[in-house]
């Protein structure tokens, strides 16, 4: 058995839901390979029940990178991030903002999509510590080739993760956070989280918090 594979075991037969996945980052780093290396990942628990890896999507160079919690039903089963009904809301968002999603690098914290059942469903479900941990290899081999002028942060699992653990989407929202991962950080909600409004009204105070969100992060990068 390989180095490689022994840091992937588990104590049950298979791979470590702790092991993480920086045994499996290939040793030349451009997208191309970190993408194809991140299929094989077996570095926590959430490969077994997902269809495939999902790796962010942009081109290297991108001025902004925004990140959000995991991939959804959707994007599991099309391999591309934010390409479901949330990926819908944030193109919708950026439009709005001036922000063309093409000069934008998108990624989630988490690269499997974690799920439970619910009838024929599968349900989303958020991803522990633990899980978020065992997959920070890849965000930061993604951070380190796009290096973003501009990172957002889409709801509070990415935002804690990147910019810590006091960060409040609910009061911080919308402004200039400090960060070492990017000139410029800044916290919004997720766009999944506008279609869990309870009704029309609702949904449209969200549409409207994040396209302001989004419009005050495109007014960092003019300076």
């Amino acid at each position: 058995m390989s180095a490689r594979s022994r840091a992937a075991r588990r104590d049950t037969g298979g791979e470590s839901a702790t092991a993480g996945a920086a045994a499996f980052l290939p040793a030349r780093r451009s997208l191309a390979a970190l993408r194809k290396a991140a299929q094989d990942c077996r570095g926590c628990a959430l490969h077994a029940r997902a269809t495939q890896a999902v790796f962010g999507e942009g081109r290297r160079g991108a001025r902004i990178m925004l990140v959000g919690e995991q991939p959804g039903d959707d994007e599991d089963h099309e391999g591309r991030p934010f390409v479901g009904p949330a990926g819908r809301v944030l193109d919708a968002a950026l439009r709005a903002a001036g922000i063309d999603r093409a000069d934008c690098y998108v990624s989630n914290t988490v690269k499997h999509f974690k799920w439970q059942p619910r009838g024929k469903r599968r349900m989303h479900s958020k991803p522990n510590a633990a899980e978020q941990r065992a997959c920070r290899p890849w965000l930061d081999a993604e951070l380190e080739q796009i290096r973003p002028e501009l990172l957002v942060c889409l709801g509070a699992t990415a935002a804690q993760a990147l910019l810590g653990r006091g960060v409040r989407v609910t009061v911080d929202h919308g402004r200039a956070l400090p960060s070492a991962l990017a000139k410029h950080a800044i916290a919004t909600i997720h766009p999944s989280s506008v279609l869990r409004q309870p009704d029309a009204d609702a949904r449209e105070r969200a549409r409207r918090q994040l396209t302001d969100d989004l419009r005050a992060a495109a007014a960092l990068l003019r300076g």
